[in-house]
């Protein structure tokens, strides 16, 4: 059982794709640390409100017995930073991955002199035209 459990990490992408996300988290809690302390500090010396993840929209205030205020809001300050922080982890991400993987060269082709398609180097007839190359 053992064999057949690295036969299946080997032969299938499941190590590749244990490793992405493992990668995938560690870089998450790199860039929400570069967002949350060193971005949005900047950003909040920007904004008129100061700390603007802490604003909400208050619906309703109840104290308890023990004198204990609870407030029920929606957070939509929290929510606006959670989308900010997913657009810089996102961009990070897209520019990783566009630094790492490069797109295959296109394969060697030539012009067709009827058509001028794109045709393969060691084509001897056009797909396109039909005429002879």
């Amino acid at each position: 059982m053992l064999q057949e459990f690295r036969t299946f990490l080997t032969k299938s992408n499941a190590l590749a794709l244990a490793v992405g996300v493992i990668i995938g988290a560690a870089t998450g809690k790199v860039v929400s640390g570069i967002v949350d302390d060193l971005i949005m500090p900047i950003i909040g010396l920007i904004l008129p409100s100061g700390d603007w993840r802490e604003a909400k929209l208050i619906l309703k205030t109840v104290t308890d017995a023990k004198g204990k205020v609870t407030d029920s809001a929606i957070a939509y300050g929290h929510l606006i930073g959670t989308v900010v922080d997913f657009m810089f982890i996102a961009f990070v991400v897209y520019l990783i991955t566009k630094a790492l993987i490069k797109p295959a060269p296109a394969p060697p082709s030539q012009k067709c002199p009827e058509c001028l398609e794109s045709i393969a180097l060691e084509a001897r007839k056009c797909r396109f035209c039909g005429s002879q190359v």
